[in-house]
């Protein structure tokens, strides 16, 4: 921890003692011109002594050698604080924070230093936020036509009111795929043919659940004690599903059941992977039910959702955005980057679920994933349920 001179500067013994104890250490700091403890320490010396400038040179040298030293940057963030100039105090306690790993457990004294940051850091991006608004205006005006939207959300994450995420599948990533939470749908311009046959398919759902035993089957059937994220909802029927698809297998009963459904689905350019694609299903979230954060397997399929059922107090988020769904409405997410939702309602929740090819991957890299996913599987077989990733 950071020495500082504790004894009594108001007595002129006391502040010999300090003066010697700073040159003393300007003198070694000098002799070991690298030596970061010894830096620090100056700079605690000088800022025991109110020394400003030599408090600053020190921290300078010394995030100089260690640009993420976490006591150096504090006492940094604590120095601009003290001299009035709060913004760069507030970007130096930034700069700190994302020096401090996310599983670390801190002890309560860092913890209210984290706190002290944080609140600065908030009170300077409410600032930041303000004066970008007065400065954006004029180009804002300019572009009022353009789309804009990235240009905001880059601005959010600045502003530390969004978090970034990146795709993360379980099994295959390909990468130099722009990374999307919601797509547009203008590169799904099929998707109004599904939507114009909502009442349809809407109706056959509710046709398939008002039959005694409807043959709806949990979506995570896990073999075995499952623990972690699954656990609770592992075989049971508060997430389930009545399959038309299932990782490239047709459910041939099912579809007899559903032909008008089927037939809107022959406007849906399917996602043909060996083993694991298509899929098309009917996803049930019973009342009071939540499914956890998790990602999907690869990110060269992209997923559809039709809701069908909606009661209030439902929700989606994928990545750092928040979607309601809308009946009749669908949309088209990237499944690998971090994905929940959740049912508070006391009703079920009825989404229409279809896979498709991610818009930026070419007619070949589809052939080549298909034929790269049907090898993997071939050359492991059947794996185990705790096995990860799956290409499934």
């Amino acid at each position: 921890m950071l020495r500082v001179y504790d004894g009594d500067l108001q007595s002129a013994s006391g502040r010999a003692g300090a003066e010697n104890e700073f040159a003393q250490l300007a003198a070694d700091s000098a002799a070991k011109p690298t030596d970061t403890s010894l830096l620090l320490r100056l700079a605690g010396a000088a800022k025991a002594l109110g020394r400003d400038a030599e408090e600053d040179a020190a921290l300078f040298r010394l995030l100089q050698l260690q640009p993420r030293h976490l006591e150096g940057l504090f006492q940094a963030a604590d120095l601009y604080e003290r001299r009035g100039q709060s913004a760069i105090a507030a970007a130096v306690y930034r700069t700190a924070l994302q020096s401090i790993p996310a599983s670390a457990q801190l002890p309560p004294e860092w913890v209210r230093r984290v706190q002290t940051a944080r609140a600065a850091i908030d009170a300077n991006n409410g600032a930041l936020e303000r004066f970008l608004g007065e400065r954006l205006a004029e180009p804002r005006a300019r572009f009022a036509g353009e789309p804009l939207g990235r240009i905001d959300k880059a601005r959010d994450t600045l502003l530390l009111k969004r978090r970034v995420y990146r795709p993360q599948p379980s099994f295959l990533y390909v990468p130099e795929i722009p990374a999307v939470e919601f797509f547009d749908r203008a590169l799904f311009p099929w998707l109004g043919e599904i939507e114009a046959a909502f009442e349809d398919i809407r109706a056959e759902l509710m046709a398939v659940m008002a039959e005694p035993g409807a043959s709806v089957q949990p979506y995570i059937d896990l073999k075995g004690q499952v623990a972690g994220q699954w656990a609770e909802l592992n075989n049971s029927r508060r997430w389930s599903a009545f399959f038309l698809w299932r990782e490239g297998e047709a459910f041939a009963e099912n579809q007899a059941r559903c032909p008008r459904t089927m037939a809107a689905l022959e406007a849906w350019p399917r996602c043909e992977i060996p083993g694991a694609a298509p899929t098309a299903m009917f996803s049930i979230l019973e009342p009071r039910t939540r499914i956890p954060p998790h990602v999907g397997v690869n990110n060269a399929r992209v997923v559809v959702h039709l809701p069908l059922v909606i009661p209030k107090e439902c929700g989606f988020r994928v990545g750092a955005e928040t979607r309601p769904w809308v009946p009749g409405q669908a949309f088209v997410f990237d499944d690998t980057i971090e994905h929940e939702a959740w049912n508070n309602s006391d009703d079920w929740r009825a989404v229409l679920i279809i896979d498709v090819w991610n818009p930026f991957v070419t007619a070949a890299e589809r052939e080549m994933v298909a034929a790269l996913t049907d090898g993997v599987n071939a050359f492991y077989g059947e794996l185990p349920d705790y096995i990860r990733p799956q290409s499934k």
